[in-house]
């Protein structure tokens, strides 16, 4: 009598990191756009280029208006209850700046980051 192999588990990364935040900063923008990682779709995003919130904001380009974009797709994350997120940075970032105004904005709004 011959003992099949036991079946093989799916793949990991489905369940350790289904999404991934990815930031952007260039000279004069913020943007930040959360990836379903299964499907490799864009479940989310926010930019400072949105011509809604260009009359808000001050500058597009500096530590307020990358909090501000933190904050409003944490809001977005909510409303469409995706409570986890795995945040994804180049090696030559530091986690200072735009980069902590961004995380922490997100965290205060209640996503918890993997």
């Amino acid at each position: 009598m011959v003992i099949p192999p036991p079946p093989k588990p799916g793949r990991i990364i489905n369940f350790l990191k289904p999404y991934v935040l990815q930031i952007h900063f260039s000279n004069k923008n913020v943007s930040v756009q959360l990836v379903h990682t299964p499907t490799a779709s864009v479940a989310s995003s926010a930019s400072s280029q949105a011509k809604a919130l260009r009359p808000t904001m001050e500058n597009t380009r500096d530590v307020a208006a990358a909090a501000k974009i933190g904050n409003i797709l944490g809001e977005r994350l909510m409303l469409k209850d995706i409570p986890a997120i795995t945040v994804f940075y180049k090696k030559d970032q530091r986690y200072h700046g735009k980069l902590k105004a961004v995380i922490d904005s997100l965290r205060e709004a209640g996503v918890k980051l993997i």
